[in-house]
């Protein structure tokens, strides 16, 4: 089959198609033919030698984490999905085969349905912002009406899933966002947005019970600052991987709750979030979509910043 991999950490041009084996399906996984897969930031800190990089067991590595597909092969014959069906996910990469190529093999607990209303490559663009977003959102942070909660890079992949699930849960959402996405994010459900191009958060926000976090200490001290408008006792979570390591010792002295968030890729959350979108109470917006081969221009664009949405490899028919 067809993928795209890598023999050392480095740029984007260290991505490259290659010629491998496909996988072998065993015990309780599907094999799925892959007609899409998403990009992702901790995609690109792998492939810069960061991320899940320490986990890698062998060369070439075949990168990627989100996938929507047709079934191949089933766990087992009487399976609920079956042969034929499409589904989408998110796997456990490098634990379970990288996204980036034409055939993946995905434990059972890993796979939903796709939902209906989504073409494959929309649905490709889903599983790891959504989850990261609900995890964040819904179960860490536990939004429901009348809070108010500030989200950090409303117009990304993550960010435009976590202004959805907080405004459907009832909460006065704030967000930060160049000013040629405050229209769209105000559509999608953010009541306040803050063009951080030319404005101070801190400056314009009142107090807030939550922020969710998805840029930390890496730009303009972002987390640090996050802090001076978090209500006493308010929560913030921290989600980009190795972006703000003080964290914790800042929060505890600005008298406020603080936590990281790492996503878990549970397949029964994802069939929440594919009624959610079937229902029109949640959109996914993909900006850009590549052909696998050029994998490496959509890892140069994910990487220069100011995506809206998602980007997308188109991985088969």
């Amino acid at each position: 089959m067809r993928a795209v991999a890598m023999s050392e950490a480095g740029g984007p041009e260290v991505l490259s198609v290659v010629e491998i084996a496909p996988p072998a399906k065993t015990l309780a996984e599907f094999l799925i033919k892959v007609h899409a897969a998403g990009v992702n930031p901790i995609d690109a800190k792998t492939r810069a030698g960061r991320g899940v990089t320490p986990a890698i067991s062998s060369w070439p590595f075949v990168p990627g984490f989100d996938f929507s597909g047709t079934v191949i092969e089933s766990p087992y014959e009487a399976h609920p999905i079956k042969p034929g069906d499409e589904v989408y996910g998110m796997g456990l990469t490098p634990r379970t085969g990288g996204t980036y190529a034409e055939y993946v093999a995905m434990p059972a607990a890993l796979v939903a349905k796709k939902p209906r209303s989504l073409s494959h490559v929309e649905a490709a663009g889903v599983p790891l912002a959504a989850l990261t977003a609900w995890g964040a959102v819904v179960e860490t942070a536990k939004i429901h009406e009348g809070q108010r909660v500030l989200i950090h890079a409303g117009a990304g992949g993550v960010g435009h899933f976590a202004v959805q699930f907080a405004n459907f849960f009832g909460a006065h959402v704030i967000t930060t966002a160049s000013g040629r996405n405050a229209g769209w994010l105000r559509e999608l459900g953010a009541h306040q947005v803050v063009d951080y191009t030319s404005e101070r958060f801190e400056d314009v926000v009142k107090p807030v019970d939550v922020v969710v976090d998805l840029i930390g200490n890496v730009k303009d001290e972002t987390g640090t600052r996050s802090l001076s408008v978090l209500k006493p006792g308010g929560l913030i979570i921290n989600v980009p991987t190795g972006s703000w390591p003080t964290l914790s010792a800042e929060a505890i002295v600005a008298g406020v709750r603080s936590t990281e968030f790492k996503v878990s890729p549970e397949a029964t959350t994802l069939a929440v979030i594919s009624r959610l979108i079937d229902s029109g109470d949640v959109r996914v917006f993909v900006d850009e979509v590549f052909p696998l081969e050029e994998a490496a221009a959509a890892h140069e664009l994910l990487e220069r910043g100011h995506t809206r949405g998602k980007i997308v490899l188109r991985v088969s028919g």
